[in-house]
């Protein structure tokens, strides 16, 4: 599983990357998590605000933070 978070460094965008980090070290899930900061990527995505965050090309969540839970069961999906 790739998982992206789009941001180019607010603290909403470092708060996402840690959480996603620690969910899924925490849950064990088999995933690459990138932090990308490139704003053509955003516009690929059809992303303009941060943070997103893109799970295996679709993104989930854009200009605010998910719940916890959310991200778990985007990641377990």
């Amino acid at each position: 599983m790739k998982v992206e978070i789009l941001g180019v460094g607010c603290a909403k965008c470092h708060k996402l990357e840690d959480m996603v980090r620690e969910i899924v070290k925490k849950n064990n899930i088999d995933a690459e998590v990138l932090k990308v900061e490139d704003l053509k990527v955003f516009g690929q995505y059809g992303v303009f605000m941060t943070p997103a965050l893109v799970v295996d090309g679709q993104v989930k969540v854009a200009g605010m933070l998910p719940k916890e839970s959310d991200i778990l069961t985007w990641l377990s999906a």
